[in-house]
């Protein structure tokens, strides 16, 4: 049972965190474009969409940690129990 709980927690581990920083490059990469296609200039890119950025990190951690955290508590629980 830890066994396959272990996995579970890996394959979201090695699968889910490359989707999440790709899906946030592709985000940052679209909202860029379309930026300069509407003409913002130099001060958007230095301060707005640079706060836009790290917010939408910050957002996809937070979710990502959400995500991950069910597995974590499990394997914690199934590692006492083992140990008890």
């Amino acid at each position: 049972m830890f066994i396959i709980m272990k996995s579970a927690l890996f394959l979201k581990i090695i699968i889910g965190l490359p989707l999440v920083i790709f899906v946030d490059y592709l985000v940052m990469a679209v909202l860029g474009c379309v930026s300069c296609l509407f003409g913002f200039g130099e001060s958007y890119f230095c301060g707005s969409y640079c706060i836009l950025g790290k917010g939408i990190l910050l957002l996809s951690a937070v979710l990502y940690g959400w995500f991950l955290f069910p597995e974590i508590r499990k394997a914690v629980k199934a590692k006492k129990q083992v140990n008890s």
